[in-house]
């Protein structure tokens, strides 16, 4: 085999490189597309793998490439444009695939770069079981480097296009990027429908020789099964050697080989970075993850999804005649009815599995679970649309989909597990997870569908057949002594086994099956509806919190304090940014989940009314909250799990106040600084001074020790700090008598003296006269508030 690194660098692979410097994009793809139709395929040969790789990135992530993953037609419509078509499956690039390809040129591939199992079974010299890499295998030379995958001009150009999803992390994207709209997102969907039709057969590439064929990649040796399921594990060597060329092609395998090398490839890049052997290590907390998809990897995955499910459902109805089946059916139906079970199903559920587990608790998770309900409603994709009405009501599932949902019942039951345990762990006060929990619930609340899931289960857990061996998983694969289309099994008719066969080739023969609808499940799904329930709690909470935090401005607002912090409480919540909208939502979403969960466990209505009773907000004999749920302990109140709960959610807080010296608290943004201090050392120096006549004062019992007690002492203070959780010896402070002028350093008291004086000026009342009516005045209010406030009550010591 020549290789293109043999090869001594051509004078057009120098001038192109040049070009890439010094011309815009638009001209470098119009001289691109005119080297492709004038050079003959010996000279592209030489310049392939780095057009290749100046297009899609190299493999280590340091060339970016076209950066097609940003490429918007928003924002940069002509480049956007360009590219599209030319890499299009009619355009100049796959013109340029095609005419090598007829010339059967190979292209070394790195083994490094693969997916985690696929690159250790390689490397432990055990074929995969994925034929795209049988007959591919490179070993080094003397002096070589690694392992290599020897891949037709087809394959190599579909890799680089699949892994650059991945490979490229770590390029410049914008904020304003939307994954679904960009080139990247196009040109999978322009693939996926050029190779995949749903209506039709896939268009033949193009010749370039006039009169001639453009020859399909070396077929498969019939004498080795498509996949190795089942089989033992052999050497590499010894496979490789087994997996020579074939003399004689067969025609019909032939003819869609590329619909059936793109989806592996998009299959293996983006789906196989979990085997099960993995998954199941990565359960140990002490594991550290090896891949770790974005979001728009998870995008482009349920685009795949929802094409495949569309291919799959447009296959034709099946010949009355069963002898029939094999010779009437093309290629490509044969393949649309295989396509999901064999080639996605199980490396999905462990795509899956791995993501339920191991994605982070925020808002990102929408774009897992959609991908989840697309692979769960095949129905949604198929050809016959359903009746409009004038009323949405939901559409009932159809009985035809029963084998779907028992072949794929771990997709719906465990991940459906999955969920929950997720659920039980966020914020459903976010409507961006409240949303989430409503998706799943009405997704599973279609009619008949509870049901026909609940009929699996019954199937799976019939008494066991004597099943050997992982050998369930040769039922879905053609006979041993032919190839992918030779011929096929008959169908199995057990449908319990089909069952059983689904569950033990994903998990293995020791899983311990939980049921969806059974005890500990049901709980589960209690546990939800209680949280659902203190959600919605907590959402009216907070938007009565709300609309009472707008009714208490007042206009001193507007010298930047307010009545909260007049008395030292802390009563805001960073969830008062929620908005009244978001509430509502919230609200909307909670309720339709909550009835929808009512639906597929048939939950009692009597247990639902106890329910949201318990978890309402409580009120006091005062109509105030109450205190959050504490144990009485040496130290005071403890908080309990409930108790942290309702704080974390909002549903009932410690009002917060400072409960030491008056004098000795922080200065307020109110309060004038300067003033503070100086009044402080003036209000010392009085009591230090007047200390003993003071207390003199305070322990008279007639009118004139009343009126002393009522200005030099705060028994609002003390009875604070006697009804407070917080430590309990604080009350054995001997608070005396004492003089306070902090007062005169707010704000508020200096713009109503200002105010006093301005007035009075308009009555021709001069300062002194003005200060003298003051304090006559508040000597009349102090003595009348001295007869109506209560007797004084001893300190208690």
């Amino acid at each position: 085999m020549a290789g293109p690194h043999l090869q001594q660098p051509s004078f057009l692979l120098a001038t192109l490189k040049a070009d890439c410097i010094n011309k815009p994009f638009v001209q470098r793809c119009h001289d691109l597309e005119t080297v492709i139709e004038e050079f003959p395929a010996k000279e592209l040969h030489g310049i392939f793998p780095w057009l290749v790789e100046s297009i899609f990135g190299s493999l280590d992530g340091i060339i970016v490439g076209w950066n097609l993953r940003c490429l918007q037609g928003r924002t940069n419509p002509t480049e956007y444009s360009v590219a599209l078509d030319f890499l299009d499956p009619s355009g100049p690039m796959m013109k340029l695939v095609y005419k090598l390809q007829a010339e059967e040129y190979r292209y070394d591939f790195p083994v490094s770069y693969l997916p985690g199992p696929v690159k250790a079974s390689i490397q432990e010299q055990v074929l995969p079981e994925c034929s795209l890499y049988h007959n591919k295998v490179q070993f080094p030379s003397s002096g070589g480097l690694g392992l290599n995958l020897a891949l037709n001009p087809f394959e190599y150009y579909m890799f680089y296009f699949a892994i650059s999803l991945i490979t490229q992390k770590n390029s410049p994207v914008t904020h304003h990027v939307s994954p679904s709209n960009s080139a990247y997102f196009i040109l999978v969907d322009t693939y996926l429908k050029c190779f995949l039709p749903t209506e039709g057969s896939v268009l033949p590439p193009p010749s370039s020789n006039p009169g001639g064929a453009i020859p399909s990649p070396t077929p498969r040796s019939p004498a080795v099964p498509f996949t190795s399921y089942g089989m033992h594990h052999t050497s590499l060597l010894k496979r490789h050697i087994a997996h020579q060329p074939s003399v004689n092609a067969d025609p019909a395998s032939q003819e869609i080989w590329r619909s059936e090398t793109l989806l592996q490839i998009f299959v293996e890049m983006w789906l196989h970075h979990y085997s099960l052997e993995m998954y199941q290590k990565m359960q140990s907390p002490h594991v550290k993850e090896s891949f770790k998809p974005t979001e728009e990897h998870v995008l482009v995955v349920r685009l795949l999804v929802k094409h495949l499910h569309a291919f799959s459902n447009s296959l034709k109805p099946e010949p009355l005649s069963p002898s029939a089946h094999s010779h009437t059916a093309s290629p490509l139906e044969e393949f649309k009815r295989v396509v999901i079970p064999r080639f996605v199903q199980e490396k999905l559920y462990i795509f899956l599995q791995h993501c339920f587990g191991h994605w982070p608790l925020d808002a990102s998770f929408r774009a897992v679970l959609e991908m989840w309900l697309s692979y769960l409603q095949p129905w949604r994709y198929a050809p016959e649309k359903p009746p409009q009405s004038a009323e949405p009501l939901p559409r009932s599932v159809s009985e035809k989909w029963a084998a779907f949902i028992q072949e794929n019942l771990l997709m719906y039951t465990k991940l459906f597990v999955g969920f929950l345990n997720r659920a039980l762990r966020t914020d459903l006060v976010s409507p961006k997870n409240a949303l989430m929990v409503f998706r799943v619930a009405k997704v599973f609340a279609q009619p008949n569908l509870a049901e026909m899931i609940l009929k699996g289960e019954q199937l799976f857990l019939e008494p066991e057949l004597v099943i050997p061996h992982r050998q369930h998983r040769l039922f879905m694969t053609p006979t041993l002594g032919g190839s992918f289309f030779s011929s096929w099994p008959p169908a199995i008719t057990d449908a319990s086994f089909k069952v059983k066969s689904h569950v033990y080739s994903l998990e293995g023969q020791d899983f311990q099956y939980k049921q969806m609808f059974g005890t500990e499940v049901r709980n589960l799904v209690l546990k939800l509806a209680q949280l659902i329930c203190q959600a919605q709690q907590t959402a009216k909470s907070i938007s009565d919190h709300s609309a009472e935090t707008m009714a208490s401005q007042s206009f001193f607002s507007w010298f930047r304090f307010t009545p909260s912090e007049m008395n030292g409480s802390y009563t805001g919540n960073d969830l008062d940014e929620i908005g009244q909208d978001s509430i509502k939502k919230t609200d909307e979403y909670l309720e339709k989940a909550l009835e929808y969960l009512c639906q597929i466990f048939k939950l009692n209505e009597a247990q639902l009314t106890q329910m949201m009773m318990k978890c309402g907000t409580a009120q006091d004999e005062d109509g105030k909250k109450q205190l959050p749920d504490c144990i009485e302990s040496e130290d005071g109140l403890v908080l309990t799990p409930l108790g942290r709960y309702q704080i974390i959610n909002g549903l009932r807080r410690f009002e917060v106040q400072y409960q030491g010296d008056t004098e000795l608290q922080p200065i307020r943004s109110y309060e004038n600084a300067t003033l503070v201090r100086l009044l402080f050392r003036l209000s010392s120096a009085l009591n230090e001074r007047f200390a003993d006549q003071m207390d003199m004062l305070c322990s008279r019992e007639d009118f004139v020790g009343r009126l002393c007690r009522y200005h030099l002492t705060n028994p609002h203070l003390i009875q604070k700090i006697r009804y407070s959780p917080m430590v309990k010896d604080r009350t054995s402070q001997n608070w005396r008598p004492r003089i306070s002028l902090r007062f005169l350093a707010s704000y508020r008291t200096l713009v109503s003296l200002l105010m006093i004086y301005f007035i009075a000026s308009w009555f021709y009342i001069g300062p002194v006269g003005c200060t003298f009516i003051i304090l006559i005045g508040y000597c009349l209010y102090a003595v009348i508030m001295t007869f109506f406030s209560e007797g004084w009550k001893p300190h208690e010591h």
